[in-house]
């Protein structure tokens, strides 16, 4: 068994896993106890699982465990709290860009890696920053609105 030691959410966490290939999303999900990444379709094409890798959207279904070590990862857990919530989750409420829920975790993710390489997106770069992140309750309209407001503020 190997260990593997990360920066998760600004602190510093080990994990041990038999197999160096096993996704990242599984040791959140499992080992340590995240629920903001989400299980969607295991072949990196939804988004449901996103977290910013050194502040990149990064499918965490698809990243092997032996490629994180010695590298930050945030989830939805480390962007904000409800008492004071990042400012795209405080964008997503104000909008109510969340109709189920299932992909809001990873469409956070998506725009805030976004915002911190274009702080002043147009719509169709935040088009193209979410490409990729699917929301089968078809709230694209108030997730690029949601995206557009965390921009100004």
């Amino acid at each position: 068994m190997a260990a593997y030691t990360f920066q998760l959410n600004g602190k510093s966490v080990t994990v041990d896993s038999w197999d160096p290939a096993q996704p990242l999303l599984y040791l959140l999900r499992g080992a340590l106890a995240l629920h903001g990444p989400k299980f969607g379709c295991g072949l990196g094409q939804c988004g449901a699982c996103s977290v910013l890798l050194d502040n990149q959207s990064t499918r965490s279904c698809m990243l092997p465990v032996s490629r994180v070590a010695g590298r930050r990862i945030t989830t939805l857990e480390g962007l904000g709290t409800s008492e004071q919530p990042d400012r795209v989750q405080a964008a997503f409420i104000a909008e109510q860009a969340a109709q189920c829920g299932y992909c809001t975790s990873g469409m956070i993710v998506a725009a805030r890696a976004l915002l911190s390489h274009t702080p002043n997106p147009t719509i169709e770069q935040v088009k193209q920053g979410l490409d990729g992140n699917l929301c089968r309750c078809g709230t694209h309209t108030r997730i690029i609105r949601a995206v557009l407001r965390a921009a100004k503020a």
